[in-house]
């Protein structure tokens, strides 16, 4: 059985919806942050050393980190479902989003969230942070252009690895200069897995808003 070692409020909500989407058997093994510090509970590095989700067991492996667990699970369990088919362009520019989204895009969104607690002392920091968030998110809303989804009319899981992006994005109220993006994010939020998975990970601040 795969078991997702699942952090409230956190990027393992995407893997849960992952496996929604599949309609696949999982276990959940929820841990809860501290509600002080925003930090995960030590219980976590019993399972990963790092202390991080998300993390899936199956079969004797533990795999960390989004991208490769999005990738081992339609490697063993999609059955060709939610990607191109390998060898194709469309499977490298699918591939490329799966990297991307925290190889690169995320990086200037988390910045943000952590110089914007220093006040003024995060100041001259912020002109080069606004400059790679223009940068990210533009390449983002340009790629969404005339397309429901990142690889056109089909929903992949390049959608649900780059979804933390958006979202993130939208809590910091990027979606007005945005709009494909923030089209894209309700799109994928009324999706009945994306619902779904919501029923089973609990409260998630980046989810639908009102």
């Amino acid at each position: 059985m795969l078991v997702v070692h699942h952090l409230n409020d956190s990027r393992s909500q995407r893997i849960l919806w992952l496996l929604e989407e599949l309609g696949l058997p999982y276990e959940v093994k929820t841990y809860l942050r501290d509600a002080t510090t925003r930090l995960a509970p030590p219980e976590l590095k019993a399972v990963h050393p790092l202390g991080k989700s998300p993390v899936i067991t199956e079969d004797g492996a533990t795999i960390n980190e989004s991208g490769a667990i999005i990738d081992y699970v339609l490697r063993r369990h999609a059955a060709g479902r939610l990607a191109p088919p390998m060898g194709t362009p469309q499977y490298e520019a699918h591939q490329q989003w799966l990297h991307y989204a925290e190889g690169s895009a995320m990086l200037p969104l988390m910045l943000l969230m952590y110089v914007s607690r220093l006040g003024e002392a995060g100041a001259p920091l912020q002109p080069r942070i606004e400059d790679e968030l223009a940068n990210h998110l533009g390449y983002l809303n340009r790629s969404l252009e005339g397309r429901d989804y990142l690889m056109g009319a089909d929903f992949t899981a390049a959608d649900i690895q780059m979804s933390f992006v958006g979202e993130v994005a939208g809590a910091f109220g990027r979606f007005e200069a945005y709009p494909n993006i923030a089209a894209w994010v309700r799109r994928f939020q009324a999706r009945p897995a994306y619902r779904a998975a919501l029923e089973k990970g609990g409260p998630y601040s980046l989810g639908p808003r009102s």
